[in-house]
């Protein structure tokens, strides 16, 4: 069963409106990295929003210190990205105390590097199962509720993160690029499936950003590998990808914006 807490505001009226006033959001992998910045940043931005993420304690940290200035409610709900009967379990919950959604942004993800060669394979499946199942299973979700604010005239965004390892090559990252690969344009077919009904489908792609990400790998030199890389530039902070997110969802409802690489200067 997942445990969740709900807080919320005290509702005291805000002296200007701000860009994501009486939206509601939910973000995946919210309890570090991009995942906590966007959700910081959304909260701030006025919307309600729903913390999803294993880590509990975290969310509720999170939700503890989002609290005191947000313009909507925000509301911890533990779930694992990649069982889909967690993440339908989340939604109901979500959907239960906030009402219907009309912003997701998927970004819960494992990154685990190795030459494929000599790469322990569960490590292939844990990738497969968040990066791409739970960002399947997140989407399905929510979809019903973003075809119905859309209809109503507001706003819907569905918001994968990604990865530039999707089209460029990173010898030893094959299987993580493969999955980024897969949200690219399953991100472009959702796209040109949903649009149509007024749901906007972006994909946020960073390139060298420092989170948490890839911490877990077992790969030793992977690892060190991966720390030359973010010292080798001034890399992105999760951060400037939040921004770059609000940015896309707070366009006119007419506008998508569709697919955004965001990198480093000195990434090219």
């Amino acid at each position: 069963m997942n445990q969740h807490t709900h807080l919320s505001t005290n509702h005291n009226d805000a002296p200007n409106r701000r860009p994501l006033d009486g939206r509601t959001a939910v973000v995946t992998g919210a309890s570090s990295g991009i995942g906590a910045a966007t959700a910081r940043r959304l909260v701030a931005d006025g919307a309600s929003v729903a913390l999803l993420s294993r880590r509990e304690d975290r969310l509720k940290d999170l939700a503890g210190e989002l609290l005191p200035t947000a313009g909507g409610r925000v509301l911890p709900v533990a779930a694992d990205m990649a069982d889909p009967e967690s993440i339908a379990a989340a939604a109901r919950t979500v959907t239960s105390a906030l009402g219907n959604v009309d912003l997701v942004v998927a970004n819960a993800g494992v990154m685990l590097g190795a030459p494929f060669v000599t790469a322990e394979t569960d490590e292939w499946d844990r990738m497969i199962d968040v990066n791409l199942r739970g960002l399947l299973h997140t989407a399905r979700a929510f979809t019903a509720d973003l075809v119905t604010a859309a209809a109503e005239g507001g706003p819907a965004d569905l918001v994968h993160v990604g990865s530039v390892a999707g089209h460029l090559l990173y010898p030893n990252w094959s299987v993580y690029s493969a999955t980024k690969a897969a949200v690219a344009h399953l991100t472009r077919n959702l796209r040109a499936e949903l649009g149509p009904r007024g749901v906007r489908v972006k994909n946020v792609e960073p390139g060298v950003t420092v989170t948490e990400l890839g911490d877990d790998m077992r790969d030793e030199d992977m690892r060190t590998s991966l720390a030359g890389m973010r010292n080798s530039l001034r890399p992105l902070s999760a951060d400037d990808i939040a921004e770059t997110i609000a940015f896309a969802v707070a366009a006119p409802a007419h506008v998508n914006v569709a697919e955004l690489v965001v990198v480093p200067v000195q990434q090219g």
